[in-house]
């Protein structure tokens, strides 16, 4: 079936994200898709990006869980400044989709990023059609999400094209049927659109 709609995640494929390296630091680990493992599985990191509990209780909880050796307050103030604004030429990439798909977005985030990250209001702004984990009580990679979304969309799993930077979570993704890519950045996301014909 032709692609209808094309669902981006935010964080790393349109968002700068800068605090993948430093929570490694805190926990001690370098590699990459291990830090996302630790980070997608944590009670708190879901428990937060879910809507169920406040920053203050998600930033104790955090560094109980992992043993960091920084104090709530100051893993909160690191946390808000993860994401580091819209990476250059996101705002064309959207704008430039072909004009028989519908963009949207899948993001697993929180009061705190959606709201008061840099770029906060040009994010918003991007999409009429978004799907946020601490409003829908639901987290990728987790299949409920993904379910959610195709619900949502009133279309089939295979109209949709997903781009996320998350091998885990475009797992996930395909397990429901979606075309889902792991990308990292504006022109790898661009690259996979121009080879499906979805940009203008």
């Amino acid at each position: 079936m032709a692609t209808q709609v094309v669902l981006f995640d935010l964080g790393g494929v349109l968002v700068e994200l800068g605090g993948v390296d430093r929570f490694g630091g805190l926990i001690g680990e370098v590699d990459e898709s291990e830090i996302w493992r630790v980070w997608l599985t944590s009670y708190w990191v879901r428990r937060f990006e879910r809507g169920q509990c406040t920053r203050e209780d998600f930033a104790g909880g955090m560094v109980e869980e992992h043993g960091l050796a920084v104090g709530a307050e100051v893993f909160l103030y690191e946390f808000l400044n993860w994401p580091q604004g819209l990476i250059p030429g996101a705002l064309d990439l959207v704008a430039d989709l072909a004009s028989h798909v519908r963009p949207a977005c899948l993001s697993n985030t929180n009061e705190l990023h959606w709201n008061e990250q840099i770029d906060a209001q040009l994010v918003q702004a991007m999409f009429e059609t978004r799907f946020l984990s601490h409003e829908l009580g639901l987290v990728k990679p987790d299949r409920e999400i993904f379910e959610h979304v195709v619900a949502g969309l009133g279309c089939d799993p295979t109209e949709v094209l997903f781009l996320d930077d998350n091998q885990l979570n475009v797992d996930g993704a395909r397990s429901v049927g979606l075309d889902a890519h792991r990308v990292t950045g504006v022109e790898d996301a661009r690259r996979i659109l121009a080879m499906h014909g979805l940009l203008r």
